[in-house]
């Protein structure tokens, strides 16, 4: 097998891990698509996808990441939580990366909860469901963030495929 066969093969595979990144919370979905862009245009030779297209799908790679804690935060906000409860569902959302699914779902309602406490509010039945509350509406950001990382990612590939065939 060629040598540029294998670094085109390994630059194909980090796009399509990359892309299931953008829904399984272990993975770093739009860097991983970004790094095997990189990859095919470096073995290339930079001849099809100039530097100035690496870095709009740099940016595009950025904002992705800011994607994934403004999106937890507008859910929040959204449903009413005070602000230390946001700070707390942001850092349980970062944390609970790191438990897989049952900590994307865990880790909101935890954060919500420490920081409804931290705010000073009682956890009582109401305390308890505005926490709760805020953990949904902060899920629900996960959400709407998968499918705006969904969205750069198809916007990445079109401006790769663009450069690469123009």
């Amino acid at each position: 097998m060629d040598l540029h066969a294998l670094w085109y093969l390994l630059a194909a595979l980090l796009v399509l891990v990359g892309l299931a990144g953008i829904v399984l919370p272990a993975l770093p979905g739009l860097p991983l698509v970004f790094c095997g862009m990189l990859l095919a245009a470096w073995t290339d030779g930079f001849q099809r996808v100039e530097w100035w297209w690496l870095v709009v799908l740099g940016v595009l790679t950025l904002l992705s990441m800011a994607v994934d804690f403004w999106a937890s935060a507008a859910g929040a906000k959204r449903v009413g939580a005070s602000r230390k409860a946001i700070v707390g569902a942001v850092i349980g959302t970062f944390a609970g990366l790191f438990f897989g699914p049952v900590g994307l779902f865990v880790g909101p309602f935890a954060g919500a909860l420490l920081g409804e406490l931290w705010h000073g509010r009682r956890i009582d039945g109401a305390g308890v469901g505005q926490a709760a509350r805020v953990g949904f509406g902060t899920w629900m950001g996960i959400v709407f963030g998968v499918v705006l990382k969904l969205a750069l990612a198809c916007t990445m590939l079109a401006l790769f495929a663009l450069a690469w065939y123009a």
